[in-house]
């Protein structure tokens, strides 16, 4: 008998989620470029003196207030291309993992594996994605977001195009694990990215429209391997989505940074290295 959630159990699990995000927006610290850009001058002096940091690690950059929230900054020169190559990257990687994760389990049953594994397959794939989150992550801080996310999108694009192949049940488990390391977070390292190619003014609308594009990919994904699927075409499938890690990895070689976000860049570390050089006292 599989087990169900009640509708007791689940008011109990949405309270609980409710409780945790709660403490969690109490808890973590306001931006202090968003509460200068805001007009909270108070505050952001407060909390800067709080860590340490000189509160004019974070003023606002020269244009700040025009540039706002403004898609139009998005093109700007010198910051078009990086736009455009930023969506192309996004859309594909999201193509990636709705794709996968919709059709893995088809995918390997078309290859001969029983429905059982072929289930066990989509379990496993999320569990290296789990995996893949906690190692990409101080990755990326030591070595920069673009760079591991290239990487990863190449050992995805590995990964992916060796299930071509019919290999031992253990070997499989094994490449399908390691491939959800890498497809899964180098998806979440694009949005890691692109906040370190623009100017703290427009991040978060960068931010949001590069998710946006992306799941326009979210969409062809699944569609596109069904209409490959439904002709019977399972290899056609695995190649569909190497293919799509490769163009994300090809996009972000392209990917340059601004040098005024590198000005930018280089204050942020140093109000960084202030932070760690200067813990916050005690009351």
């Amino acid at each position: 008998m599989s087990p169900t959630v009640t509708p007791g159990g689940n008011s109990a699990i949405t309270a609980l989620a409710t409780r945790v995000i709660a403490l969690c927006w109490a808890l973590l610290p306001e931006s202090v470029t968003y509460l200068l850009a805001s007009g909270r001058t108070e505050r952001a002096r407060a909390l800067c003196a709080k860590y340490g940091v000189p509160l004019g690690f974070y003023a606002p950059e020269p244009g700040a207030p025009e540039r706002r929230g403004s898609v139009r900054a998005l093109f700007a020169p010198g910051i078009r291309s990086t736009t455009l190559l930023f969506w192309i990257a996004s859309f594909f990687g999201l193509l990636l993992v709705y794709g996968m994760n919709t059709w893995l389990p088809t995918m390997m049953r078309g290859h001969g594996y029983n429905l059982g594994s072929a289930i066990s397959f989509l379990l496993v794939i999320n569990l290296g994605g789990i995996v893949g989150m906690l190692v990409a992550g101080p990755l990326a801080d030591r070595f920069g977001p673009q760079r591991v996310a290239m990487i990863w999108f190449a050992m995805t694009a590995l990964g992916v195009g060796l299930l071509v192949f019919r290999m031992p049940l253990a070997a499989t488990y094994t490449v399908v694990f390691v491939t959800g390391g890498f497809l899964f977070s180098a998806q979440t390292l694009i949005y890691a990215s692109t906040t370190t190619h623009y100017l703290p003014s427009v991040r978060a609308t960068a931010l949001g429209w590069v998710s946006s594009v992306g799941r326009w990919g979210s969409i062809v994904g699944p569609w596109f391997g069904g209409v490959l699927l439904s002709h019977g075409l399972t290899t056609g499938g695995f190649g569909m989505f190497a293919a799509a890690a490769v163009i994300a990895l090809i996009t972000l070689s392209f990917v340059r940074r601004d040098p005024r976000v590198e000005a930018v860049a280089a204050t942020e570390t140093a109000a960084a290295t202030g932070i760690s050089a200067h813990p916050a006292q005690p009351a």
